[in-house]
């Protein structure tokens, strides 16, 4: 697979077109950022964490019978994935309350919510991704009502899967935002990726957080948290 030219550049990932017109390659980079861009950085084979977590995690969910657009994995970095149009929504489903939340509710950071809360944003950093609900996915048209239907489903069976898995490797599953995307055919696939990134994982005994939160906070130590987080999942962490 070769790249023929760039489509896109985030704050993460660089994005190129193939020989292929329905495949893709994802670049993971090792920039980080928070608050939609606000605050900028560099966590050392962030990058390598996350593309092989993010294929890692996609590969166990599509036994689970969740679609996804990931493909094949073709070097620590790139992993070559199916072209899809992004759904403009980040989905996000709480299992404990923290960060936003906490501050929307005034809930202590830690409490556990009686079941997993399902939150939408409308993806748009000049905005800051305000929440949205039906309603104004519906009213948009961003997507059709059984389009949305199956986002929840697809949503709500990411997280019984990890957080049970994830359980297993001694981490709390907090929170995560995923987000999907249609096929050529209009099928609705999970794409974007699953990493500390994009998730909040707490060590189950210390409560230690192992994700991004320790960028955003500057609470330092986010390059070995990351490496904790491949080393549980994976048995393995990046080579220095």
């Amino acid at each position: 697979m070769i790249k023929t030219k760039q489509l896109y550049e985030g704050k993460a990932k660089k994005v190129w077109e193939t020989e292929d017109p329905n495949l893709l390659i994802v670049d993971y980079k090792d920039d980080a950022t928070a608050g939609n861009g606000a605050k900028k950085g560099t966590i050392h084979d962030k990058g390598i964490i996350n593309n092989r977590m993010s294929n890692f995690m996609m590969k166990m969910l599509e036994k689970e019978g969740v679609p996804t657009h990931y493909v094949e994995e073709i070097s620590d970095r790139e992993t070559v994935v199916k072209r899809v149009t992004i759904v403009p929504l980040e989905v996000i489903v709480r299992n404990i309350a923290a960060g936003s939340l906490s501050k929307r509710l005034g809930l202590p950071e830690g409490t556990p919510m009686k079941r997993p809360v399902l939150e939408y944003c409308y993806k748009d950093d000049a905005l800051g991704d305000p929440m949205v609900n039906e309603y104004h996915i519906l009213a948009m048209e961003w997507c059709t009502k059984e389009e949305l239907d199956t986002i929840a489903k697809y949503a709500f069976a990411v997280n019984d899967f990890m957080v049970k898995y994830l359980k297993t490797l001694n981490l709390d599953l907090v929170d995560f935002k995923i987000e999907f995307g249609r096929l050529s055919d209009g099928t609705i696939v999970l794409a974007d990726e699953i990493s500390p990134d994009t998730c909040r994982l707490w060590d189950c005994d210390t409560k230690e957080k192992l994700d991004k939160d320790r960028f955003r906070r500057d609470m330092g130590g986010e390059e070995d948290a990351y490496k904790e987080v491949m080393r549980r999942l994976m048995g393995e962490v990046p080579e220095d």
